[in-house]
């Protein structure tokens, strides 16, 4: 809803200067407030900022808080074509003597983000290697005083904390860094080596090993592929044999060292791991290849936002919660959908919620929003810690109608469904060989291709 009162100026506290932190930051400056990042690293990307050095991470991620943030390991390249990825008015183009690969490594995702900061000037709104000890209400329900948020926070190399205090917090920490475990009978008496994919970065540390890698999902293929011409065999355990892709079907009849299992039923002290069918291999290392879970370990909220499950809630459009809002908000919640314009889309209406420019529907109409959302995904069966997994183009564009913000264009949704659709099919080569050309040539004679100018990039 749109409000006709004149524009404030909030003091915020955005927490994270990866992609959702970086566009958040430049949709509060440019609402007209004053805005500080605080970033933990030494430089923008959040999950894009490789860091290979995972020696002090607990294996299996099981410390409250990581020490180790990305978790990309060296070789992964994206999953989505670069033209779909970029903000609505930053195209993610090719550079010359860059990796001008439609589907590049992640350090050409990393120097798009730094080329997006540099770009809009933000690293002035930002404080590295400043890690976030605690976030707190100063003044909830105290009557006739708007909410403000107590943040403490750290530098690096300092035992120092800072303490201020702001009208706003946006929360995007991003969500791949806490490790989520299967739970495994055995996994606590079994001796051999077992992590999680967050700390995998080569496979050469398994030269010549029996390796069990558990989960096939994007990361769990990827590193399989990657291990069969390393490992001495590779043991994919699947969630379930009956969702098995064309493409995962071609790669496991391709590598006679990798084999697919169904789920794991137990692992025994003496290395070996017993599947559901009663099949068995004695493996060298456990490779959990199983996702990551929702984690706010400095957030205090006296239990009003709660993490169940992977739900973090309640949560209107997966943005504010009712009773805070929108002096608290979080950006990039929602998983499988075209990240960047949808960050935008969020930052956008947090900044214009701020300013006073639009207002939120009451608390009881956001409450039973989300009742009603959850619902249906009870109905449709879905899981609750699937409950932020969106995969929906209808979604985002009913999202972005809350503020007018352009809906995804057509070639953008077609494109995303041609790499899915390739992908299924064929899941070693996609990324090297397509058939979008026509499509392709589309989308880069569009105007978000040529809003900026042949002047801007080297091309």
């Amino acid at each position: 809803m749109v409000s006709e009162r004149t524009q404030i100026s909030k003091w915020v506290c955005v927490i994270g200067a990866g992609p959702a932190g970086l566009v958040a930051a430049r949709e509060l400056r440019k609402e007209g407030h004053r805005v500080v990042v605080l970033e933990q690293n030494h430089d923008v990307g959040g999950q894009w900022l490789y860091d290979p050095k995972v020696e002090g991470e607990d294996p299996l991620g099981r410390d409250t808080t990581q020490k180790v943030h990305s978790s990309i390991y060296e070789s992964l390249r994206l999953t989505s074509p670069r033209e779909i990825m970029g903000f609505t008015d930053f195209p993610f183009l090719v550079k010359k003597g860059r990796d001008m690969r439609r589907f590049p490594g992640h350090k050409e995702l990393l120097l798009y983000l730094k080329d997006f900061c540099e770009w809009f000037h933000l690293r002035e709104m930002i404080r590295f290697n400043t890690r976030v000890e605690y976030v707190g209400m100063l003044n909830y329900g105290m009557f006739g005083e708007e909410l403000r948020w107590v943040v403490r926070s750290k530098g690096k190399n300092s035992d120092n904390v800072v303490e201020e205090v702001f009208d706003a917090v946006v929360v995007s920490t991003g969500h791949y860094s806490k490790p989520r475990l299967p739970s495994i009978k055995g996994m606590d008496v079994w001796r051999r080596k077992q992590l999680h994919s967050h700390i995998y970065r080569i496979g050469d540390e398994f030269r010549n090993e029996v390796v069990a890698v558990v989960g096939d999902s994007l990361s769990g293929q990827d590193i399989s592929m990657e291990l069969v011409d390393i490992a001495k065999e590779v043991h994919l355990s699947a969630k379930s044999l009956d969702n098995i892709s064309e493409g995962l079907s071609k790669v496991i009849s391709k590598y006679e060292k990798l084999h697919l299992h169904p789920q794991i039923d137990c692992l025994g002290e003496d290395g070996r791991v017993l599947f559901v069918d009663g099949s068995w291999v004695i493996a060298d290392t456990i490779l959990y290849c199983t996702g990551y879970s929702y984690s706010f370990p400095f957030l205090d909220t006296k239990g009003i936002v709660a993490v169940d499950d992977d739900r973090v809630g309640p949560l209107y459009e997966h943005t504010f919660p009712p009773s805070l809002a929108p002096s608290l908000s979080f950006v990039g919640i929602p998983r499988k959908l075209i990240g960047f314009p949808f960050f935008e889309s969020q930052a956008k209406w947090i900044a214009q919620l701020l300013s006073g420019k639009r207002t939120l529907p009451s608390w009881e109409e956001m409450m039973q929003a989300i009742k009603e959302f959850y619902h249906s995904r009870d109905v449709a069966g879905i899981p609750k810690h699937n409950t932020h997994d969106i995969a929906s183009f209808e979604y985002c564009d009913n999202y972005a109608d809350h503020i007018g913000f352009p809906h995804l264009e057509d070639w953008r949704k077609e494109l995303c469904l041609s790499a899915l659709r390739n992908a299924n099919s064929n899941l070693e080569t996609y990324r090297d060989l397509w058939d979008d050309h026509e499509l392709l040539q589309l989308a880069q004679q569009s105007p978000h291709f040529t809003q900026l100018g042949p002047e801007t990039f080297d091309l």
